[in-house]
């Protein structure tokens, strides 16, 4: 019994000890040499709804300050183009008669407003007085405890500076340390003034616009020092100090989708006294560690490791973690490096993944407010594309990586977004298309719900006229189900919410004049794409389109299952998935895009919206257990393959980051690998005059994700595309059996590594280690008692799993 003892004890701790193993990962961090010039080259901070660029001069230090509830215009009039509708039978007729050039102009009677633009708060300077020479700069984001630092010597003495944003405590803190003798002014782009009283800033102001009809905000500030403080006009300066502390809060009047920010307005001015209040309560290093704890009970639950134990290729300088190598250059010129050399570290492989998971901790906490196109970081008074949510693609890929990556708290935005377009939805499918029953939601949306299709009646029905976001959108919900397995958020959140938009779809669709069994959609776009008919014609309008039958067939196969979870059944709806018009495979091989065997405009085109049954979707995959699809799987998945290859590698940030998890899903690590490290090419800074370092999308020195220019989604579609690489989960449609695939599209220049806390469908918690290409140990941590197959070196296992245990496994 003893030798048994011991023997069981030996065994648990060496599972200990190989588990502690695959958490082990080098230090995280940026760091750079100089100050920021461009916003390509600042870092971010951010609690979730406030947020900071930090540029780190030394006479002049830039920090551009964000909310993420700072935007134009109010609530959303739900009585606006109540009879729009009228024009789709009219279009209709236009397509059915194949006079596309007219469905193409009526498209523009079916269109709305454009959304409002997301701005930025403000502009904070802090001035060094300070006369003589700057040298030994430093500059550093470390992601592991979420805190920018920055250090430079003047006149023989150091300045030292330390940055970051407190979710518990709803304030962004600096910290300056050294002889300090600096000025702080407060300024914005958008109307405002600024009060100076000693020790203290208040701005107040608005966003562009009318200020009786536009969210108002007040932003405050307080310096805390051993020097002294003097008040002038619209700033403060701190001379005689060793120390300074600043807290920043901000409160909007921002109050919800549907109150107006005035009328209705939230207590901003109250909100912002009582957040400034607050900064009494702790010392600096206690607010710190109360910002750390709650950080890292999120960031640190992945860890990862793209290479043997012993270092990462093309790194210097050992960590304080043994046998791990953490880089101690400048982080712009190992991305440039990486550019030039083929991709050799594995150390930015890794850094990139951790940082796209410290963007969504960072910008995804305000409730009914998801990330938006730039996260919530932005210099500019007019964003790209307003800054906006784009549905069509971006705002889904925003959020591929919560749930594999282990931050489902990052999604709980969304979760009530999508609860405000489904209200809003409601008005757009009766004023527009007519339909009585569900609702839908269009191209771009904004903080107010917005849910018509776009354009003003004047721009392109290539992306102003699709009415099938909501439709896409709603599968984040049911990937929240898989994976977490919460059976009461199905029946009182996602299920709800997934029928209303597969109500609108059941009557949206048509009966195919062509072939009448079938049901189709018309008018119809493949997202901002454009086709060339057997006619010659350019155009964008058809009927039958791909890209809407694969969401709404997602849609439907993910609806009917939660219904059957919940012991609803449809009939009406399994009868339709039925009839929709099935994949076809055009003259080239490659899946068609169009119902009809026509070719795109453009081949390279950045958009693969038909191949969402492939990735985010899973209905098109090796694994699938929908039986439903017209045609041989197989043959479908070498289609799916030969799109991809005739779309080529050259895309945009946002779309190279999609391409990586299509490819992946297709179990091609190779390819899989080659696009993310093109998702890696250096690109240069937008106005620095100097050509870009790739012909397309890739990576800005501070690592934000280049379209160009700037959106966050190509980050987090690399986080996606990283742990799709490396496990690949999928439950039948019931969830009785669940299946993971361990290292599924696993590249040769990571035929070691180790990777820990990745969730997998059914509920699951993976950690598994690697060498040469093979599982070596993994455990497996279960929400609920279940059996999960798992697939890895060639073998498959079941393991019957029991709530809140670990299972370490053997595997070799």
């Amino acid at each position: 019994m003893r030798k048994y003892l011991l023997f069981t004890t030996l065994f648990i701790t060496k599972c200990l000890t190989l588990c502690e193993a695959q958490t082990t990962q080098a230090p995280m961090v940026l760091q750079y040499d100089k100050p920021a010039t461009y916003f390509e080259e600042s870092l971010p901070i951010g609690n979730g709804k406030m947020g900071a660029l930090v540029y780190g001069g030394t006479d002049d230090n830039i920090i551009y300050l964000n909310d993420i509830t700072l935007w134009t215009g109010k609530p959303v009039d739900r009585n606006l183009d109540a009879d729009a509708h009228q024009w789709i039978p009219v279009i209709r007729e236009a397509l059915f008669n194949e006079d596309y050039a007219r469905a193409d102009s009526l498209q523009r009677c079916v269109q709305g407003p454009n959304s409002q633009y997301f701005q930025p708060l403000g502009t904070l300077h802090i001035k060094d007085l300070g006369l003589g020479t700057v040298s030994g700069y430093h500059r550093s984001l470390n992601l592991d405890s979420a805190i920018i630092k920055d250090r430079y010597v003047r006149d023989g003495a150091t300045v030292t500076r330390e940055y970051f944003a407190s979710n518990p405590d709803k304030f962004i803190a600096i910290r300056l340390r050294g002889d300090i003798n600096c000025r702080i002014a407060l300024t914005a782009q958008v109307p405002h003034k600024v009060k100076a009283i000693p020790t203290q800033l208040t701005m107040t102001g608005h966003a562009t616009g009318d200020p009786q009809e536009s969210i108002h905000f007040c932003t405050m500030l307080n310096v805390k020092t051993d020097g002294e403080v003097t008040a002038a006009d619209s700033s403060l300066t701190i001379t005689h100090a060793k120390e300074a502390i600043i807290y920043i809060v901000n409160e909007t009047s921002f109050n919800g989708f549907d109150k107006h920010p005035v009328k209705e307005a939230a207590p901003y001015l109250e909100n912002a006294a009582n957040d400034l209040w607050h900064t009494q309560n702790y010392t600096y290093d206690e607010f710190y560690e109360r910002h750390l704890a709650d950080y890292k009970a999120i960031y640190d639950r992945v860890k990862i490791r793209l290479s043997g134990i012993t270092g990462n290729s093309g790194e210097s300088g050992e960590s304080e973690t043994s046998g791990i190598s953490g880089f101690s250059g400048n982080t712009d010129d190992l991305l440039k490096d990486y550019t030039d050399d083929g991709g050799q570290s594995r150390y930015l492989e890794e850094l990139y993944f951790q940082f796209g998971r410290y963007l969504l901790i960072s910008c995804s906490r305000t409730p009914g407010v998801p990330a938006n196109l730039q996260g919530l970081w932005t210099p500019h008074l007019w964003s790209p594309w307003r800054g906006n949510y784009t549905v069509n693609i971006n705002l889904e890929e925003n959020y591929w990586p919560t749930f594999v990556a282990n931050m489902e708290e990052m999604a709980k935005p969304l979760d009530d977004f999508v609860k405000a377009l489904a209200t809003n939805g409601q008005y757009t499918a009766k004023n527009y298309y007519h339909i009585g029953a569900g609702w839908c939601s269009s191209h771009n949306s904004d903080i107010w719900a917005m849910t018509n299709p776009v354009g003003e009646k004047r721009e392109n029905p290539m992306w102003a006229n699709w009415n099938l976001g909501g439709a896409w959108l709603v599968n984040t919900l049911w990937e929240r189900y898989q994976f977490t397995q919460d059976k009461d958020y199905l029946k009182t959140v996602a299920y709800p919410l997934m029928k209303g938009a597969a109500d609108f779809c059941l009557r949206w669709l048509i009966e195919n004049p062509k072939a009448p069994d079938e049901l189709i959609t018309a008018p119809s776009t493949s997202p901002e794409n454009e086709y060339i008919t057997d006619k010659g014609y350019h155009g964008v309008t058809c009927y039958g389109g791909t890209a809407d039958l694969a969401i709404i067939r997602e849609l439907f196969i993910n609806t009917i299952a939660a219904g059957k979870i919940l012991g609803v059944k449809d009939k009406e709806m399994e009868k339709a998935l039925a009839r929709l018009h099935p994949y076809t495979i055009g003259h080239m091989g490659d899946l068609n895009e169009w119902y009809y065997d026509w070719d795109d405009r453009d081949f390279k085109h950045r958009h693969q919206s038909h191949l969402i049954g492939l990735y985010p979707g899973y209905h098109l995959s090796s694994v699938s257990n929908f039986s439903g699809i017209s045609g041989n799987i197989n043959s479908l998945l070498k289609a799916c393959e030969r799109s991809l290859e005739i779309k080529g590698d050259e895309t945009t940030g946002w779309s190279t980051g999609w391409r990586i998890n299509l490819w992946a899903r297709l179990k091609n690590g190779e390819q899989a690998y080659h696009i993310y490290r093109k998702l890696l090419t250096a690109v240069a800074p937008e106005k620095t005059g100097i050509p870009n370092y790739s012909k397309g999308g890739g990576t800005y020195p501070n690592l934000f994700d280049a379209h160009p220019p700037f959106q966050i989604d190509g980050n987090f579609g690399g986080v996606a595309g990283v742990c799709e690489m490396l496990m690949q989960s999928q439950c039948t449609m019931q969830n009785a059996e669940c299946k993971i695939i361990l290292l599924p599209a696993c590249p040769e220049a990571w035929k070691d590594g180790a990777v820990s806390g990745l969730c997998a469908r059914g509920g699951y918690e993976v950690s598994f280690e690697w060498k040469d290409g093979k599982v070596r140990d993994c455990s497996i941590k279960a929400r609920k008692n279940g059996t999960v197959t798992l697939l890895y070196n060639g073998q498959q296992k079941t393991v019957k799993c029991k709530a809140g245990q670990t299972q370490n496994l053997k595997t070799w």
